[in-house]
């Protein structure tokens, strides 16, 4: 039994075991995927047959006796038998712990099962606790996308719209992400916040969803002139697609000039925003960027040379040339990406950088080095990838190495089988199967003696790792083209 059946392993043992156990010690109430994994679990397990060899007796079921414990209760709610699940509905709908299992129900395939459960659910949530209500539209919410399952959220959302504010209020704590987006959904659409409180819970609340839901809600209501009580939370927001929803508000609003201050901001969208802003109202971005970048070193701002690269052009590669030697990590990161955005990323700028101290600065300077990685010496690049470089240069090495011409790369993927550094050594292990170039053998055969049987050793010692099926078809690419390799071939 997987991981995911634990629950029904729980519940059919506490059932078995007719102990006064409650349904607490078997899963998480709170947790809809728990519900969901009791009803296929149990259904799993009892899928050979006779069920009565994997599943307690049901005994009680049928002589209308009541159930030892909530456990076997809800094994009864989940019984392949559709005529015990629906005789355990009358009792399980009368257990609040157990009004999931009867909407799960609600979308059951047996027409009598379903038909009882819906009207049950429907009594049960005419006047329902917070934490019910809450449990409830979690696994609704997930049911809904079965055959029947829209039934009950279609009732659990006119409950909703309905419901007041402690209920409300219980569903928007929920720690279940779908049930939270709903409940904040009908929230907005009673105008239950106030612009003021809809920009403050965009601007901290973790779920990107929720997020622009409630910054957009708060946006489309402008209108009664208090810009600062929502576009400040909204542009101090840590969230970049918060940030970014402010920022377009301000050409809106008549505070375009605001939109200058983003133009340096961490995140590309945000950027992007401030940019189209300025654009709109005939202001161009791209002399701030330039003045910026060539002003003194202490006040150039990542953001700032990012943005230059996402809207200059590669005349402005001279204004990012100094930066590569800028104090800052960052800022070196971001003028070596901005100089391959702008196509000026010459190898004889970028070279040295790949022994940065910053990690973020070689890697960028190897990605950028990519197109040209056939045209650096491998000599100098084996160098990079010794065992006593930093992990970040010697994984800038393995990059550019990767793309060489020729064996260059089998043999680099081939000398990191066993590297003391776990993601060189796994990034080795996938790419030997996918070498195959079309030029293999003449390239071995191009090699020097000495270089040719340092490759077949490699190879060798490579089959207690690669298995040898990959060996053999390594050597076989690099067999010469006439001769034996071309008669197996043929």
């Amino acid at each position: 039994m997987n991981k995911q059946d634990e629950p029904a392993r729980k519940a059919v043992d506490a059932a078995r075991r007719g102990s006064a156990a409650s349904l607490e010690g078997v899963l998480d109430p709170g947790d809809a995927e728990h519900w969901i994994a009791l009803d296929l679990g149990i259904r799993r397990q009892s899928s050979s047959w006779p069920w009565s060899d994997t599943l307690p007796s049901m005994a009680w079921v049928r002589a209308g006796e009541p159930p030892a414990n909530e456990p076997s209760l809800a094994v009864a709610l989940c019984h392949p038998d559709g005529r015990i699940r629906q005789a355990a509905l009358v009792r399980g709908a009368a257990v609040p712990a157990l009004l999931p299992l009867v909407a799960v129900r609600c979308a059951d395939w047996v027409v009598p099962v379903r038909a009882q459960a819906r009207e049950l659910l429907r009594t049960a949530l005419a006047e329902p606790d917070p934490t019910t209500l809450a449990a409830v539209t979690a696994v609704v919410l997930r049911t809904a996308r079965r055959r029947h399952g829209r039934w009950a959220r279609e009732l659990v959302v006119e409950r909703l719209r309905r419901a007041d504010d402690e209920l409300t209020d219980a569903l928007l704590a929920s720690r279940d992400r779908a049930t939270r987006r709903l409940a904040h959904r009908i929230a907005i659409g009673r105008e239950r916040f106030s612009p003021a409180t809809l920009a403050r819970l965009a601007a901290t609340d973790d779920d990107v969803v929720v997020q622009d839901l409630c910054a957009d809600a708060a946006l489309a209501r402008t209108g009664d002139s208090r810009y600062d009580e929502i576009l400040r939370p909204l542009l101090g927001s840590r969230h970049s697609r918060v940030r970014a929803a402010g920022v377009t508000a301000l050409g809106r609003t008549g505070r375009a000039e605001e939109a200058t201050e983003f133009l340096a901001d961490r995140s590309g969208v945000v950027r992007a925003c401030a940019r189209w802003v300025l654009r709109q109202h005939d202001r161009d971005p791209l002399p701030h960027y330039r003045k910026a970048c060539a002003g003194p070193a202490a006040a150039v701002l990542p953001g700032t040379v990012a943005g230059l690269g996402e809207c200059g052009t590669r005349a402005d590669a001279a204004l990012l040339h100094p930066l590569l030697a800028h104090p800052s990590g960052p800022v070196r990161a971001r003028a070596v990406s901005a100089l391959r955005a702008l196509g000026a990323a010459d190898p004889a700028w970028l070279r040295p950088l790949l022994d940065d101290p910053s990690a973020s600065v070689a890697r960028e300077a190897s990605v950028a080095l990519l197109p040209y990685a056939a045209e650096l010496p491998a000599a100098w690049l084996w160098e990079r990838l010794a065992v006593d470089r930093p992990r970040h240069v010697r994984s800038a090495a393995h990059r550019l190495l990767s793309e060489h011409r020729g064996t260059v790369p089998l043999h680099c993927h081939l000398s990191l089988l066993d590297d003391p550094e776990p993601r060189l050594r796994v990034r080795a292990r996938a790419a030997v199967p996918r070498w195959c170039p079309a030029d293999a053998a003449s390239a071995y055969a191009a090699l020097s003696p000495v270089d040719r049987t340092r490759l077949d050793t490699l190879i060798d010692r490579a089959e207690p790792v690669l298995g040898g099926g990959t060996v053999d078809l390594l050597r076989w690419y690099l067999r010469p083209a006439g001769g034996e390799g071309a008669a197996q071939r043929a």
